[in-house]
């Protein structure tokens, strides 16, 4: 179908015969007054039948009726058209038909795509069919990072599940311990067995001499019978104890035994002498209770067994964190039974999945459980706790999985988080406790980037010194400088002290002594310095900002520099101090441009030993990256004021500087555990926020803060909190 002209005298005379030619469903193209009207070039839709006043569907055998007088079709006007507006027209008319079929192939495409579900919903679905609360599919898809492929979605999901998961994966360190173990739990889910599983373990590894079994099962017939059947196949003694009677009265009888296992009697976690049977475990050597649970479990159950045995071994005085898994091959599903463990924050221990002895007790990882909870999907629906409890508790459960996070992969972060904890000590005390604690944990090894002496802008304080492990990454622990000697010579060799140092990255030119001791044992440092800087160059004594010219360039770097990508170009030349220096330098200058704008965004000069040759720009890097410390430090005193006034000063800037030099790391870091970090720290805030360090260092304060008022409260026990 060609386009067609109609002309009338006003817009809706125009549009009555564009009607009647082509119908209802015609495509108006363009319209415009001329000194006739108005002029609208229309043309059929192309996917339609014509019009019934169409010359291409009036029937044949009806008489030729002669177009009205205003239309003329485009291909045989009333008046010869010229050559160039026929083409004009028809390539119009090509160009809005190739228009008009992309525009339906794009709205087809956007149909398809709203009928599938948004990627955080198919995830949501999954772990709901998989047995997993909302409570914990809503923490972990808190952290769905956008640029996840459809590949890596299974992989992604494990994962965050199993950092959710607390499991001890090294037998040995239950094996290899001494005391008492009392396993707990309702009746039926396998204590006794379990109790036979272990005790072959323990005597495998250290023989029959050290182990004891106990039962204080006197209900079941046949139950002492059955735990002393197990004991003479293995070789070691077995006790019974009436349910009234405590764990002392076998004292002496237990005394030359490196382990006991302790089978308690099984009582419905409803029935009110749970808490009196955990009470005569006391007495003696210290008990450690194991919660075992049934893997096979309705949800219900599950909660509801490990929510009172918990608290009945509160009410005890005894702590109940860990627990084994029994009847594994016997489950259906897993997720129920992970998802009550993850929100508890229970640790698994072992996994019993037969009846065999001692082979079925097994070491289970996290990603392994996790696997096999996902791989098993039932549509039905679980009940939710409080809205109110699953918050409280949620929140706790993020932040014991973000503070393991950090502890595990940051150096130093473990010591920073024992220095928090100090607030809750009087101020008078915070202070002394600081630097005693500060003394016990002190990293050897490793380099030291020397901060500024000068006072921070607008603060009454220093910089404190970074401190980098031996693999060049940072530690969350800084040091203090009012802790340290005043000389410069003296402040080396106390760091030296600590432990041997691999670099020292210097914030000024050390002095000629600095200078030989430095070379004297042998170590790399590098030190930024003015673009005054004087030094011989070629027998001249010139500035470095002088000497750019001549310095010869290095391969740029790329990196992020205070929230920005940045490429660092460098020049080195070789230089020296004077005559009377004993070894050469080499001076160093960079550029840091933005990598999109091309802006240069700041200069700096370095010196540093000739020797050091390729050595020397990795520490040039850090050094520059560290820039930004003393700004994010001070943010992070102020708000620690803010919160708690009466912190002592040296307590409140260690942790001022510990949690900029965690955000100025994970923002600069690629590392998949980095970026995964990020995005359950940014999660904490509120809105969407871009992983600025300004915006992790918030984060990191939330984090810290939230810490420690749910610490306060009491309400999410051990849970990785403490």
């Amino acid at each position: 179908m060609s386009v067609m002209r109609f002309t009338g005298a006003n817009s809706r005379e125009a549009m009555r015969q564009v009607r009647a030619a082509l119908g209802d469903e015609a495509l108006i193209l363009a319209n415009r007054h001329t000194e006739e009207g108005v002029e609208v070039l229309a043309m059929a839709d192309p996917g339609e039948s014509a019009a019934p006043g169409t010359p291409a569907s009036a029937p044949s055998s009806s008489a030729p009726q002669p177009p009205p007088p205003s239309l003329a079709p485009l291909a045989e006007p009333a008046e010869p058209a010229l050559p160039d507006e026929r083409e004009a027209f028809q390539a119009m008319s090509a160009r809005l038909l190739s228009e008009m079929q992309e525009m339906r192939s794009l709205l087809a495409a956007q149909r398809g795509e709203a009928s599938t579900p948004p990627r955080e919903q198919r995830l949501a679905e999954w772990l709901r069919e998989s047995g997993f609360s909302r409570t914990v599919s809503e923490e972990v898809l808190a952290g769905l990072p956008d640029s996840l492929s459809p590949d890596g979605e299974e992989a992604w999901l494990a994962s965050r599940l199993a950092a959710r998961l607390p499991v001890e994966e090294d037998e040995l360190a239950l094996l290899d311990s001494s005391g008492i173990v009392a396993l707990v739990g309702p009746t039926g889910v396998g204590k006794t067995t379990t109790a036979a599983k272990l005790a072959a373990r323990f005597v495998m590894r250290h023989g029959s001499d050290s182990v004891a079994l106990v039962s204080t099962d006197g209900f079941r017939i046949g139950a002492h019978e059955q735990l002393r059947i197990y004991a003479e196949l293995l070789g070691i003694p077995m006790h019974g104890l009436d349910l009234d009677q405590p764990l002392e009265a076998l004292q002496t009888a237990l005394a030359d035994r490196r382990f006991v296992i302790v089978d308690t009697v099984g009582m419905s976690q409803r029935d009110r002498r749970v808490i009196d049977q955990l009470a005569r475990l006391k007495g003696g050597a210290p008990v450690r209770p194991l919660l075992v649970l049934n893997a096979a479990s309705q949800p219900e159950a599950l909660e509801e067994v490990i929510t009172n045995y918990r608290q009945a071994a509160r009410a005890a005085g005894m702590r109940l964190d860990d627990c084994l898994i029994s009847k594994h091959d016997e489950a259906g599903r897993l997720g129920p039974l992970l998802d009550a463990l993850m929100r508890h924050g229970l640790r698994v221990l072992l996994v019993a999945h037969g009846q065999r002895v001692p082979e079925d007790l097994v070491v289970m990882d996290a990603p392994m459980l996790v696997s096999q909870a996902l791989a098993v999907r039932n549509p039905s629906v679980r009940p939710e706790p409080p809205a109110a409890a699953a918050l409280l508790l949620g929140q706790g459960r993020r932040l014991a999985t973000l503070l393991a996070t950090l502890r595990e992969r940051v150096p130093g972060f473990s010591a920073l988080d024992q220095a928090w904890q100090l607030a809750a000590v009087p101020p008078t005390l915070q202070a002394q406790r600081l630097v005693a604690l500060l003394d016990k944990v002190r990293p050897g090894g490793g380099s030291r980037v020397w901060m500024s002496r000068a006072r921070v802008r607008g603060e009454a304080w220093s910089q404190p010194d970074l401190r980098l492990d031996t693999a060049g990454q940072w530690s969350a622990l800084p040091v203090l400088q009012h802790l340290a000697p005043a000389g410069e010579l003296e402040r080396l060799s106390a760091a030296e002290r600590e432990g041997d140092l691999e670099a020292h990255l210097m914030a000024g030119l050390p002095g000629r002594e600095a200078r030989a001791w430095l070379s004297q044992r042998g170590r790399d440092w590098v030190a930024q310095v003015r673009s005054t800087q004087r030094v011989e160059f070629e027998g001249e004594r010139q500035t470095l900002a002088s000497l750019m010219a001549a310095m010869s360039p290095r391969q740029p770097r790329t990196l992020r520099w205070r929230g920005r990508e940045a490429r660092l170009n460098l020049a080195a030349c070789a230089v020296s101090l004077g005559h009377d220096e004993p070894s050469g330098l080499r001076a160093w200058a960079g550029e840091l441009v933005d990598a999109y704008s091309g802006r240069l965004l700041k200069r700096t000069f370095w010196l540093a030993p000739e020797t050091l040759r390729g050595r020397t720009v990795p520490l040039l890097v850090t050094q520059l990256a560290a820039d930004g410390l003393p700004a994010l430090t001070r943010r992070a005193n102020r708000r620690l004021a803010e919160a708690d006034p009466g912190m002592a000063p040296s307590l409140r800037l260690t942790l001022a500087a510990g949690l900029a030099t965690v955000a100025t790391q994970l923002e600069a870091s690629e590392e998949a555990w980095a970026l995964s970090l990020r995005g359950d720290l940014l999660a904490l805030l509120a809105g969407k926020k871009r992983g600025s360090a300004e915006a992790l260092l918030e984060a990191l304060l939330q984090l810290g803060l939230a810490r420690e008022a749910l610490r306060e409260l009491g309400t999410v026990g051990r849970e990785g909190l403490y």
